[in-house]
């Protein structure tokens, strides 16, 4: 779906303004030193990467939510929806493909009107972990959304769904109001199917961001929190839960912005680097593809426009020899990604 040049040109502003942004790192607190320096002080740089493993493909930005952290500005008036020709340029990419895990993302990516068909057809292909990131609440977002647990399960899709926190009012802060009992409730239907319970092969897991200008906390310390809550008031089971770091990008960045914390914040990402955490950064085993078609080495850098650094930059042209074979594109935001254990969209990677 195209959007209007009107559109298209606030994107590009507000894309540009970001960066500009993020390229400057001098503070009144002193420098913040570039992200590729940083590297280069334990030998890691250029960045390179590795075995692909994991291809993530943004459906679109159409949401039925408006999140104050969300990194890809998604909300009900986005009109981005990746076209049915791009799907299948997306398909015959996943039939040949080594990487081992497919990850629909948005936006909320069960909005896109070809979504069930290209599962169906993407579930084919024998991709081992078939992963669809949903926000629970559009489930029960009207009734044309209602089966999707039970169509999640046809499929063996992995379902991956944000959870701001097991409690009413810091979910509601952070995604809007009503969006915690319609997230509990989405997750008692996935309960019921099959989902999230002990020894089932459908998996269930949760993703938890901070809800302000701080690091997530222990991975494995909020997962314990968050079972024994949700099981003690609501009876809900999950697999596992993912503490992911706000990046200082697009709704979060402006956030930090307007509220005075983005140079407090960007030191505290400074503060809490760690290089064992930059081996295993995601865009070094994975390619994102956008609502577009176009590759980047992650989703951040996506909405950042920043395409991969190879010949091969749109999925019309796909070559995972010649993509392997490139520098992984590095900005500041790079820091959220390699602070403490690091982060990535499977959660810590140190």
């Amino acid at each position: 779906m195209k959007k209007s040049l009107k559109a298209r040109n606030n994107d590009i502003a507000n894309t540009a303004r970001q960066m500009e942004i993020l390229s400057s790192g001098i503070f009144a607190t002193g420098e913040l030193p570039t992200f590729a320096a940083k590297i280069k002080e334990t030998n890691q740089f250029p960045l390179r990467p590795k075995k692909l493993e994991i291809l993530q493909i943004n459906l679109g930005y159409m949401c039925n939510q408006v999140c104050s952290h969300c990194h890809v500005d998604a909300g009900p008036d986005r009109k981005e929806i990746m076209t049915k020709e791009t799907m299948e340029q997306c398909l015959e990419v996943i039939k040949k493909t080594e990487a081992h895990t497919l990850d629909l993302t948005g936006g909320a990516p069960e909005m896109n009107p070809n979504f069930r068909w290209f599962v169906e057809e993407a579930a084919k292909a024998g991709i081992r972990d078939f992963i669809v990131r949903s926000n629970l609440t559009i489930i029960r977002a009207n009734k044309k959304y209602h089966d999707l647990p039970e169509f999640f399960k046809k499929h063996g899709v992995h379902v991956v769904s944000s959870m701001p926190h097991w409690t009413r009012g810091k979910t509601d802060k952070q995604r809007g109001d009503g969006v915690f009992d319609k997230s509990i409730k989405a997750l008692q239907e996935l309960n019921t199917v099959g989902y999230g319970l002990e020894g089932s092969n459908l998996k269930l897991d949760l993703v938890y961001n901070p809800s302000g200008a701080f690091l997530p906390g222990d991975q494995q310390a909020l997962e314990n929190d968050f079972k024994k809550a949700l099981k003690n008031d609501f009876d809900i089971n999950f697999h596992s839960l993912f503490a992911i770091t706000n990046l200082p990008i697009s709704r979060f960045l402006d956030f930090l912005i307007a509220s005075d914390n983005y140079e407090d914040y960007m030191h505290s990402l400074l503060d809490a680097y760690n290089p064992a955490a930059v081996e295993n950064v995601m865009c070094t085993n994975t390619i994102s593809i956008s609502w577009e078609g176009w590759l980047y080495d992650c989703d951040f850098n996506q909405m950042l426009n920043l395409k991969v650094a190879s010949k091969v930059k749109h999925i019309s042209d796909y070559n995972e020899t010649l993509l392997q074979d490139r520098n992984i594109i590095i900005n500041q935001h790079c820091y959220g990604c390699t602070a403490g254990a690091g982060s990535s969209c499977q959660g810590v990677v140190a």
